[in-house]
């Protein structure tokens, strides 16, 4: 009887790991690992290695488990690195198999052949490279686990020779299944009660770690319970309670001057699932005024550990927020003033250009509740926060740390992932050509996500901040015609520069982008922003 192969029982591994979509662009190094593939796994072609990370950090933001990544040896993962970090910092679960030349004649640095386990950095949450063939399955088993519980990209350095390796019969080293307790200590539901408690005026600060239905609603009940504003972190990746709630009170600004403005009429400050503080553009002097208390709590330790705070506590959102519901009082008194609505935009003059805030008005007034927003318009992403609320878990992604390129594949990531739900990314000319090779595989497989491009010619991020350092810039504006390029992929696309082109667009495409099968690009001519103040 013909024993079983390295590469037979690490397909067994993916299918009792529920790793069944994989997503690749693959070389001479993976050949023998990829002919012949199995049915019941389905291949995803991506045509860079960076939409190749960024569509599986959709995809398994999306369904909150690992995703399989197949990447070529040296040249493919140098690509990917990028958007491995922000899968690291989007704390997206990959497994990421690595191809590496023959192991029989690795000794003379063959070509292709890589000194791979460093060249991601500090990124990857673990590195394994198998000291035998048979090891390598064991070593799958291991990354899944890895990544799953530290969430962020694992890797398997695997040579191409060990595939057709036969298997052995030992036990797996790496247990079937892993538990991750979720209770929460006693002591600091406790402590962080009574620091709520002792406060005249608190405030709650939620962020990217707070984004599931769990803890949007534990955070919904304390801010109920000490009637007290929420505001979500600066530059959050995703949304950590429903911006449509009477005590949400907007974003905090990036910059430590207007930070302290802003929590400077509270006395304690509690932030979950986000550090304290994030922030953008240095200023001087601290997070918050003299006499106001901090905590943090998230379960991402290194949140806590960076955070200038009081008390720091490391545990699951959810359910320390429970447990402090539980324990704090109630406040007396009146629920603080609802945030100021975004002005209504009039419409443009004939001849006049559409500005960001006609498109995203007249997306704010079709999109539905359950929409995810996937945004990556950096000139345009405060109007963005203030005239889209996320009103769902998933309701806003973007880059947790601003590496464009992100938009375009995760979107397409998030749709594969969750076919019922509308999926509208937001995106700039500028930053949609860092991946615009994913709207060929969005058209291939079927991911009917909504790509909105605000097209201004330009780096217009870069412009203002040009102007506020008083001296020209050295980049040039560029006139690019990315529906031309959408459509060169398959890609159906339409280019709109009339605000009536705009309502007829979004009228026809945005009430029925929960059932799209087949992606379409809007790209919307709109004037630069003229300020930008996160």
């Amino acid at each position: 009887m013909k024993s079983r192969t390295v590469r037979e029982a690490t397909f067994d591994v993916f299918r009792r790991r529920g790793l069944t979509m994989l997503f690749s662009n693959p070389g001479s190094t993976e050949v023998p690992f990829l002919v012949d593939f199995p049915d019941d796994v389905q291949f995803v072609l991506a045509l860079h290695e960076g939409s190749v990370v960024g569509m599986a950090t959709g995809y398994a933001l999306g369904l909150s488990e690992p995703a399989l990544v197949v990447l070529h040896t040296l040249s493919g993962l140098g690509n990917a690195v990028g958007a491995l970090a922000t899968a690291r910092l989007n704390r997206a679960p990959l497994v990421v198999l690595v191809g590496q030349q023959d192991r029989r004649h690795l000794a003379t640095e063959p070509f292709t052949a890589g000194r791979l386990a460093a060249l991601a950095g500090d990124y990857p949450v673990w590195v394994g490279e198998p000291a035998r063939p048979q090891d390598v399955p064991a070593a799958v088993s291991r990354a899944y686990h890895e990544a799953a519980h530290e969430l962020g990209p694992a890797l398997v350095i695997v040579p191409m020779d060990d595939w057709s390796a036969p298997a052995d019969d030992r036990p797996e080293t790496a247990p079937g299944l892993v538990l991750v307790a979720s209770a929460a200590d006693e002591r600091a539901a406790q402590d962080v009660a009574s620091m709520l408690a002792s406060s005249s005026s608190p405030a709650l600060v939620a962020g990217a770690r707070a984004d599931d239905a769990g803890t949007w609603a534990a955070l919904v009940s304390l801010a109920e319970k000490l009637q007290a504003p929420v505001f979500q972190e600066s530059f959050g990746a995703r949304a950590g309670f429903p911006q449509d709630h009477p005590l949400f009170a907007g974003h905090l600004p990036a910059d430590r001057t207007r930070l302290r403005d802003v929590l400077g009429d509270h006395d304690v400050i509690l932030v979950v699932g986000a550090p304290a503080f994030r922030q953008y553009p240095y200023a001087d002097g601290p997070f918050v005024p003299d006499g106001v208390r901090v905590a943090v709590v998230s379960d991402d330790p290194a949140e806590v550990h960076r955070s200038t705070a009081e008390l720091g506590v490391v545990a699951p959102p959810a359910a320390l927020v429970e447990r402090v519901v539980q324990l704090v009082p109630a406040r007396d008194g009146d629920a603080p003033e609802p945030r100021t609505a975004p002005a209504s935009m009039p419409r443009p003059a004939r001849g006049e250009p559409l500005r960001s805030g006609h498109v995203l008005a007249a997306l704010a007034e079709r999109l539905p509740a359950d929409a995810v927003v996937v945004e990556e318009t950096p000139s345009s992403r405060p109007e963005l926060h203030a005239r889209l609320p996320a009103r769902a878990p998933l309701g806003f992604v973007s880059a947790a740390m601003g590496g464009l390129g992100f938009a375009l594949p995760a979107a397409a990531g998030l749709k594969l992932a969750l076919p019922d739900r509308p999926v509208i990314a937001v995106v700039g000319d500028g930053s949609s050509l860092y991946s615009i090779q994913a709207l060929w595989s969005a058209a291939h497989y079927g991911a009917g996500a909504v790509f909105v491009i605000l097209s201004n010619g330009g780096y217009a991020v870069m412009d203002r901040l040009a102007e506020q350092q008083g001296k020209p810039a050295a980049w040039p504006p560029f006139d690019i015609d990315v529906s031309a390029i959408a459509q060169s992929f398959g890609c159906a696309a339409r280019r709109i520069a009339e605000h009536e082109e705009l309502i007829a667009a979004f009228d026809e495409v945005i009430p029925r982008a929960a059932e799209r099968t087949e992606p379409i690009l809007l790209e919307i001519a709109v004037a630069p922003d003229e300020i930008f103040a996160p």
